[in-house]
């Protein structure tokens, strides 16, 4: 006995960005075929010529690789099939689970409101006529369609309550409910995963895959994606391209992190850091039939723990686009690269970690004002300053190191009879400009003798001209 492959799709239409939503139902996809050992395909649903552009394609498959999702064989493309479309249309009509109506404009209206005022579903009155020209309806059948789903359980729909939808229109073009259900057979698609709100379609899409005698596929429709108020996601919550999360900062593998967890459950497995983890243990059984809520506070999370895990050579890498042209300096890109494993920990996005950097690549002379040079204005810190400078200037390059900076702080301290906050905060003010920082012995450490020393300077500078 030969098991079959288990085949899943992604099937985006081509009209704007790769959504969030999108994304996880691409995840959903990708995960479960990884699991079983089976294959991701992607389809391009473009057969509405008016919306669909280049572009919009160009966008979701740039989305699907900077998320890191590959897909199996070649792209297929729904408006490359229309013969194939047109072929299942006319098998449907030639045994009879199908037929031609010429009903349109006000015809087509006025039947429609004949039909709610009876309140029956839509059953054209050339259902039994034969007729030769006009769109071709699918003829629904008596009694029920029973749908096994595996989020949603087992649904029954009464098929009296299904209209006798149009399958190819009089101009000889597919509608999306036939052409999906022919793509998706001729793909071999043995899961349909997608969202929730194509649940009713999936009644009559079973109908059609019966009527064509073809083995329907298993399905698994998903909760969509709820802003952080309970309400349909929109823009004002996040229903955002993933470029956009990309441009503020969030890495590809925490995004895949987050969405995968959003909805699906594993335990208490909250992080996972490599996809191979992931595709280990993805089921759709874990996959919750309530809605997901969007939640910003836990998507940092995840991303501030992926930043921890990542090599700092690739995190360095990965950091470069969100830094000022300005700053791409060698010394600054030196000093950026020592400092990560200390930005680390305090970062939850690429965008925040160049924020923790500032201090190092701020430009000469720091703008020192307001509550920033409060430290310098005290009595002594003048004194203070000029004295660690000299002594810095006398420290050997190969002893500029954080524990021995810190010893010679201490020991300023110690001279001076004074605490370490006398001297380490006007210190830190004058080498920072008031950004946030590790201890001050590691920015020393990491601005580097050079940079130090021509910081104090300034500001020795500046407090001796005021």
């Amino acid at each position: 006995m030969t098991t079959k492959k288990i085949i899943t799709r992604f099937a985006p239409s081509p009209t704007g960005f790769l959504h969030i939503g999108g994304a996880r139902t691409a995840l959903f996809n990708y995960y479960f075929a990884k699991h079983v050992g089976g294959e991701f395909h992607l389809r391009i649903e473009d057969t509405d010529k008016a919306r669909s552009t280049d572009e919009a394609t160009q966008a979701i498959l740039d989305g699907l690789d900077w998320l890191g999702l590959s897909y199996d064989g070649e792209i297929v493309y729904q408006s490359r099939r229309a013969a194939d479309h047109a072929k299942a249309a006319k098998a449907l009509l030639e045994s009879g689970h199908a037929y031609r109506c010429p009903l349109a404009g006000d015809e087509l209206d006025a039947e429609r409101e004949k039909c709610r005022n009876a309140g029956t579903s839509f059953r054209s009155p050339y259902r039994d006529k034969n007729s030769d020209v006009g769109a071709i309806r699918f003829r629904v059948p008596d009694g029920e369609t029973r749908l096994k789903d595996h989020v949603q359980g087992d649904i029954t729909w009464d098929n009296n309550e299904l209209d006798d939808l149009v399958l190819m229109r009089a101009d000889g073009t597919p509608t999306y409910m036939l052409a999906v259900i022919v793509d998706d057979h001729d793909m071999g698609v043995t899961h349909v995963i997608r969202g929730d709100d194509h649940l009713i379609n999936a009644a009559r899409q079973q109908q059609i895959y019966k009527a064509l005698g073809w083995d329907v596929p298993e399905w698994a429709h998903v909760p969509l994606i709820h802003g952080p108020d309970g309400k349909k996601l929109s823009k004002r919550h996040g229903a955002l391209g993933v470029e956009a999360y990309r441009d503020m900062g969030y890495l590809p593998s925490s995004l895949r992190n987050y969405l995968v967890k959003l909805g699906w459950a594993h335990g208490d497995d909250e992080l996972f850091f490599d996809d191979a983890d992931i595709a280990k243990v993805f089921t759709l059984d874990g996959i919750n039939a309530s809605p997901a809520r969007l939640d910003f506070d836990k998507m940092d999370y995840i991303n501030s723990q992926h930043i921890a895990q990542m090599e700092e050579s690739d995190l360095f890498t990965e950091a470069l686009p969100f830094m000022n042209e300005v700053d791409k300096t060698e010394e600054k890109l030196k000093r950026f690269r020592a400092a990560i494993p200390t930005l680390k920990p305090r970062a939850k996005t690429l965008k925040e970690l160049i924020v923790q950097a500032d201090y190092l690549l701020a430009e000469r002379p720091l703008t020192l004002e307001g509550k920033t040079a409060k430290p310098l204005e005290r009595e002594g810190a003048l004194q203070l300053l000029a004295a660690l400078t000299l002594r810095l200037k006398g420290v050997e390059d190969s002893a500029w190191a954080a524990d021995k900076l810190q010893q010679l702080l201490t020991d300023i301290a110690t001279e001076n009879d004074i605490g370490f906050g006398r001297i380490g905060q006007p210190v830190r003010a004058a080498l920072t400009g008031g950004k946030p920082s590790p201890d001050l012995s590691v920015v020393m450490a990491l601005l580097g003798k050079e940079e130090c020393v021509g910081r104090l300077s300034d500001c020795l500078t500046a407090l001796s001209d005021d």
